[in-house]
């Protein structure tokens, strides 16, 4: 079922005046040699080709197998990165390289290319589907493959319209045009470590997928997607979940709209959207992200560019899938951070000046058809009660928070731990201290504590730096692996046991400077959502 194995081939080589060992591997299409050798007791691989380029008639297209080359390819440099806009909020660690619609590629770092069968990482990044690469500096995976024994993999995939634009019911002359290209790519990166993993030193029958918001909800969509099933078996879900979709209709919709943007139609769009430059297909998704940030989306709170439930390579909302036991064997965690929307609200200076009026106006905006007025008293009465503040804009960044992060994450465990014994929830609670502490515990904040950059110099001014910073992503990176090796994120630098997800006691792990373990952490709130929306 794993297909052809390749084969390992260590040699001693000087590489760039280095008198490290690099290591030479054999994959399906072809021999690879390492980035500069041993760099610190591990080898990384950089732009190894899992799929054809998906350029001229494989635009919109599902990912192709690889090209096979001769010799030995010198895997030294990244790969080009999916074509995307700027960041609206750059952050340390996320800067991109070169783009190019050839983008799919991944990235591998093991401590050894050996028989040893290590547990295999591979990570998704996020970016609202439209930004990020395997290759920024944040997800170095370096650290965490060192501090675990562990294979780590980062891929590129396919972002904005080349990558989830639903052309299928527009253009019948476009034929093999889906929407989901992007979550196929990802599906063709784990076929790729399914088949080659085993000569980079790994196990491809322990494999974990782990991403965090776009990434996050790759990983929930995963989960619910037939031809993912068996190519992974244990799920992390970072601050995203199983909740972001469109169906075929709105995908449509999108698609009608994002294509008349264009001046695409007539009996001979097909060519035209398959010709168009890409620098017009990002400006064009520009205008539409901008639409979506400014509340104008047919489905409040969702994202113009996301997996499409088509009834083929998506058959059924991942959630439902779920909850029918469609993911039964695979572990699972998920958690989320303590102010994600924090993040957020720094792209919004209107939300710092919010009053009462403004925030019921803002939430009957974001939240259509849900009681206003009862969900500011739920929030207001539950966050006052354990001394949280209860002002306009706080109240509006829990909200945010818990809607668009926390509820799809709790309802993602509690679908699996209805058929799966080991699912485990997060809460990462510890506060950035930049800006003055404005940030708090943001989206994103558990990044450089995920894969041990935390103390990298364009780092540490996110997070802070010192010994207990040190000894957070100690207990955060040793949680990860755990899971990973065996399934349960407990370990001795926890205070006690990390225990299973359940509806009836609610077990979160709260990790912070000095973690802790919490029984249904903010349940009145949750408890709101259960019973409203």
């Amino acid at each position: 079922m794993t297909g052809f194995r390749a084969r390992r081939v260590i040699l001693q080589s000087f590489w760039k005046g280095s008198a490290d060992v690099a290591a030479i591997v054999e994959t399906t299409s072809g021999r690879i040699e390492s980035a500069g050798g041993d760099l610190n007791g591990v080898h990384c691989f950089r732009g190894i080709p899992y799929a054809a380029p998906p350029v001229g008639e494989l635009r919109f297209q599902s990912p192709q197998p690889p090209k096979p080359w001769a010799g030995v390819r010198e895997a030294g440099d990244f790969g080009p990165v999916a074509h995307q806009n700027p960041m609206i909020l750059p952050l340390p660690g996320m800067e991109l390289g070169a783009q190019s619609e050839d983008c799919l590629y991944l990235n591998v770092w093991t401590p050894a290319a050996d028989a040893a069968r290590r547990p295999v990482l591979v990570w998704i990044h996020g970016g609202a589907f439209i930004l990020g690469a395997g290759s920024q500096a944040i997800y170095d995976g370096a650290a965490l493959a060192r501090r675990g024994d562990a294979v780590v993999v980062t891929i590129n995939y396919r972002l904005g319209p080349l990558g989830f634009l639903f052309l299928q019911d527009l253009l019948p002359g476009l034929p093999g045009a889906v929407g989901n290209e992007g979550i196929q790519d990802q599906v063709a990166a784990l076929r790729w470590v399914r088949e080659n993993i085993a000569a980079f030193g790994g196990d491809p029958e322990n494999v974990t997928i782990f991403g965090e918001s776009a990434g996050g909800m790759s990983v929930g969509t995963l989960l619910g997607m037939p031809s993912a099933r068996g190519l992974f078996r244990r799920a992390v879900a970072q601050s995203g979940a199983t909740h972001n979709y469109h169906d075929r209709e709105t995908a449509t919709a999108e698609a009608a709209e994002f294509l008349a943007g264009l001046g695409i139609e007539g009996p001979d769009a097909a060519r035209k959207v398959r010709e168009l430059p890409p620098e017009k297909l990002l400006a064009r998704s520009q205008i539409t992200f901008q639409t979506a940030l400014g509340g104008g989306r047919r489905r409040p709170g969702l994202l113009p560019f996301q997996p499409v439930v088509d009834g083929e390579s998506l058959p059924r909302p991942p959630l439902e899938a779920l909850r029918d036991g469609a993911a039964a064997d695979v572990s699972l965690m998920t958690g989320t951070t303590l102010e994600e929307w924090k993040l957020f609200g720094m792209l919004d200076p209107d939300v710092q000046r919010l009053d009462e009026a403004g925030l019921e106006a803002k939430l009957a905006t974001r939240i259509p058809g849900a009681d206003a007025a009862a969900l500011l008293r739920t929030y207001r009465g539950a966050r006052a009660e354990r001394g949280a503040p209860t002002d306009p804009v706080a109240l509006f960044f829990a909200i945010e928070t818990d809607r668009i992060f926390r509820l799809p994450a709790i309802r993602l465990a509690e679908a699996q731990s209805a058929h799966q014994s080991e699912v485990f929830m997060y809460r990462f609670d510890f506060g950035s201290p930049a800006f003055d502490g404005k940030l708090g515990a943001c989206h994103a904040i558990e990044l450089p504590f995920v894969f041990g950059n935390h103390a990298k110099p364009w780092v540490d001014k996110f997070v802070g730096a010192g010994p207990e910073v040190d000894g957070l992503a100690g207990r955060t990176m040793d949680a990860w692996l755990a899971f990973a090796r065996a399934g349960d994120p407990s370990h001795a630098g926890l205070p006690e046991a990390w225990p299973a997800y359940d509806t009836a006691r609610r077990g979160t792990q709260l990790l912070a400077l000095e973690p802790s373990l919490a029984l249904a952490p903010d349940d009145a709130e949750r408890a709101f959502w259960a019973e409203h929306l």
